[in-house]
């Protein structure tokens, strides 16, 4: 056994070589006001994000998307699995309708069959890996099968015991399902898709689990969770279920199926119920979970052994159905606001929402113009922010009206707080833009 863990991460990298990790975003569409296509691609590209996960393969995103270089992950939606696993023609087509017509300006690297199909739509079950195969099939037809892999979304819930890690393992009533999967992965190069949410189990832990440990906060050393089996620490929620997996594959003699995080993140607002769904919260796990990503530092099983993740999700979708919190896992709002700014100063590698010069405070539409006055007074007086160049024959007058002057005071407010949480508020009536207002 003790050599078998020591070859392991071997034969992990040997699959993965020497990739370096990356983050993507999964982009949902679950919106009352969603972004057209090309208003989605300006803000990846804005915000350097190269990795992409559609829920679907709308054509006009696919479009929008050709010759942007960014690489895609694509989705049969759930729906659509069972007459694709059980007919080698209707794979074929739909690989003919999303894929081709789309390769090579579109940079499809990756098909999702599902999502989460065994705990989601476990009547799918028995046709998943014929799915994954006739999939595979087509695209081996048209000689893409080197550059676009084929996998299936899991949800972490398939994973029983998972701490400590090394005696985790897959839920046995899925082995007929598992075992044909992960050998189909095996053989074809790709990778197992695993949705982490650190979140949940945190939520669901009963205290167990501290906030700190879900969040990626240093914990002093006495904190840290350790495997009795493997003496391994773990530091975080992310690693220790990431591993499980990993364990749990070893379990079922496979030891070369590398891990790609199809979704990960926290909320931003939740429920009386949710009181861990919170900005500072959504900002620390996902600003850590960039970090900690970017930084290659692989899980305690495998060090420097990738594990790229797609950050869940791009936009808050107001139309999901309740908690709360479903509405708020997003960085951006629809009108591509930033939720919050994320403590990324040292990645500089994603999400230019998190630079200092690329953020500014406004007043918010449709905000009470008394109510403006009232926040303009105070940025002017005790908020100490130099008004001159908004007195008459000033540069910043015009235009003269109560909107236009807020803004500028809210700004000058937000840049001299050093953008600091909570510094563009103002009793709701600012908000922050990537826009800057004096263009």
């Amino acid at each position: 056994m003790a050599i078998l863990l020591l070859l392991l991460p071997l034969l992990v990298s040997a699959v993965y070589g020497d990739e370096k990790a990356f983050i993507g975003v999964n982009i949902g569409t679950d919106l009352s006001d969603m972004p057209s296509p090309t208003q989605v691609v300006a803000l990846l590209k804005a915000q350097n994000v190269w990795h992409v996960r559609l829920y679907d393969a709308d054509r006009a995103m696919l479009l929008a998307l050709a010759n942007t270089g960014i690489q895609v992950t694509i989705s049969v939606p759930n729906e659509q699995l069972l007459g694709i696993g059980q007919s080698n023609a209707t794979a074929a087509n739909w690989v003919a309708r999303n894929v081709i017509a789309h390769v090579p300006a579109t940079n499809i690297t990756a098909i999702a069959v599902g999502s989460e199909v065994l705990t989601a739509l476990p009547n799918a079950a028995p046709v998943l890996v014929s799915a994954l195969k006739l999939i595979h099939s087509a695209l081996v037809a048209s000689n893409l099968d080197s550059q676009i892999k084929v996998s299936t979304p899991h949800s972490s819930s398939i994973i029983l015991d998972s701490f400590p890690p090394s005696q985790a393992f897959f839920n046995r009533s899925w082995d007929p399902v598992m075992v044909p999967l992960l050998k189909f992965l095996q053989s074809t190069g790709s990778y197992l898709m695993l949705n982490v949410y650190p979140y949940y189990d945190y939520m669901q832990s009963n205290n167990v689990i501290p906030l700190d440990y879900a969040l990626f906060r240093p914990l002093p050393p006495n904190k840290e969770a350790v495997d009795a089996n493997t003496l391994l620490h773990y530091t975080n929620v992310f690693d220790a279920i990431v591993d499980a997996a990993y364990f749990s594959m070893s379990y079922l003699n496979i030891t070369n199926v590398p891990i790609v995080v199809t979704e990960s993140g926290w909320p931003s607002k939740g429920d009386s119920s949710e009181p861990d769904a919170t900005v500072d919260n959504a900002n620390t796990y996902n600003s850590n979970l960039i970090k900690h990503v970017i930084n290659n530092t692989g899980t305690p099983k495998h060090p420097g052994i990738t594990v790229s993740t797609y950050i869940y999700e791009l936009y808050n979708e107001d139309l999901r159905p309740s908690p709360l919190s479903e509405k708020n896992w997003g960085l951006f709002d629809a009108n591509g606001t930033p939720v919050y700014i994320l403590h990324l100063t040292a990645a500089g590698t994603v999400f230019a929402n998190d630079t200092t010069n690329q953020t500014f405070c406004v007043a918010k539409d449709g905000a009470d113009p008394k109510m403006l006055q009232a926040a303009l007074d105070w940025a002017c007086g005790p908020g100490k922010v130099d008004c001159s160049p908004l007195l008459q024959g000033q540069p910043c007058y015009e235009p003269d009206n109560v909107v236009s002057h807020s803004t500028y005071a809210f700004n000058a407010y937000f840049q001299q707080m050093g953008k600091s949480t909570g510094t563009c508020d103002f009793k709701g009536v600012a908000t922050i833009s990537t826009t800057d207002p004096s263009m």
